[in-house]
């Protein structure tokens, strides 16, 4: 049973790093391209080196390498950081509580990077590839 475990909780891993960086990926995409409905770099805070921009690249290219669990440990610090940052410049200001001020998706990713930072990316990864899964 604690082999059936482990296998399992090694796809776990894999799975959540592959959906969490994609959708995150989703989100830069939407940003920049004006993708799947997005504002894609219209108005003026989409000008391009605003925080806007360097958000949406980051999280285009942040994301993507998560999904692949490339360079997973850095990249992973550096998302959880831009989405504590986000949710305090942008959400927080709106009120205390996540549901209220529209910061839930900010605070679930900044907490799932927080975890793969401190997990790594696992066996199922390009960093296991290149022999920095651990």
């Amino acid at each position: 049973m604690a082999r059936l475990t482990e296998t399992f909780s090694t796809y776990a891993l894999a799975l959540l790093r592959l959906v969490a960086g994609f959708m995150l990926a989703l989100h830069g995409a939407q940003k920049l391209f004006g993708a799947f409905g997005g504002m894609g770099g219209s108005g003026a805070q989409a000008a391009m080196f605003s925080l806007f921009w360097f958000g949406a690249v980051i999280e285009l290219l942040g994301g993507s390498l998560i999904a692949l669990g490339l360079f997973t440990r850095p990249v992973a610090f550096l998302l959880c950081g831009e989405m504590a940052f986000a949710y305090f410049r942008f959400h927080f200001p709106n009120g205390f509580l996540p549901i209220v001020n529209g910061g839930e998706i900010a605070v679930l990713y900044c907490f799932v990077f927080l975890f793969l930072f401190a997990k790594g990316p696992g066996n199922c990864s390009l960093d296991r590839i290149r022999g920095k899964a651990n």
